[in-house]
């Protein structure tokens, strides 16, 4: 089971390691400058969905999955957040958080308060407008997934997952594209359905040709029907 965030479970790196913030652009190192550098195991969860928070989070090393669980309790993954990116910014305005986030890997990030985010938007106005296009593209994406829930089948998502990987790792070869790292699970998370379910589309897609699965990866061989 994940373990909870707690306080006293950070583990404090140093913030004079460089090397830490050497990916970042000179926009973001200059944010994360100000933070607290703290690691986190893996499956470590850094935010509850519904807790009061005003952190933000700069990914220095490591990645980590935004999800939520609905009435049921079946986990709706939107992606996730790898290093050179942030997160939490969606509750600087002292609302609940609208998500949760888990580490996929050990993980180390640049934590600041929300009166660190005041004083650097104060100092780097321009900084200000990093934050609003995060927060639009953002909440355009959770917009576009509510949408797919509602209007498409679990096969049109299904379909949108494999074609529109976005932060997914896929490499292509000519005309085959492979997803890699990505499970049945994984999967059913993206679409909102049973593991069950994807796992029956993904094999009549394979008895058909159209993609071949492997271990925690799928290659797309062709041109995924609309329809099925």
């Amino acid at each position: 089971m994940p373990s909870s965030t707690l306080p006293d479970a950070f583990e404090p790196s140093s913030p004079s390691d460089e090397g830490l913030y050497a990916h970042l652009t000179p926009e973001l190192r200059a944010f994360a400058l100000r933070g607290v550098v703290r690691s986190y195991p893996k499956k470590t969860i850094v935010i509850n969905e519904g807790d009061i928070g005003d952190t933000v989070f700069v990914v220095l090393k490591g990645s980590v999955k935004v999800y939520a669980m609905d009435n049921n309790g079946r986990e709706i993954t939107y992606g996730h957040i790898h290093a050179g990116d942030y997160f939490g910014e969606m509750s600087l305005d002292g609302g609940p958080r609208s998500a949760s986030v888990i580490t996929l890997e050990a993980c180390t990030f640049a934590v600041l308060a929300r009166s660190d985010v005041s004083e650097h938007l104060v100092e780097d106005p321009g900084f200000a407008i990093n934050l609003v296009v995060q927060v639009i593209r953002r909440a355009r994406d959770a917009t576009e997934a509510a949408r797919s829930m509602a209007l498409l089948d679990v096969y049109s998502r299904l379909v949108g997952v494999l074609e529109d990987p976005k932060d997914l790792s896929a490499t292509r070869s000519g005309d085959s594209v492979t997803l890699e790292s990505i499970t049945h699970q994984d999967i059913a998370s993206r679409v909102g359905a049973s593991r069950e379910m994807v796992s029956r589309l993904l094999k009549d897609l394979e008895k058909g040709g159209y993609i071949e699965m492997g271990v925690k990866r799928i290659t797309l061989r062709k041109k995924l029907p609309t329809r099925w």
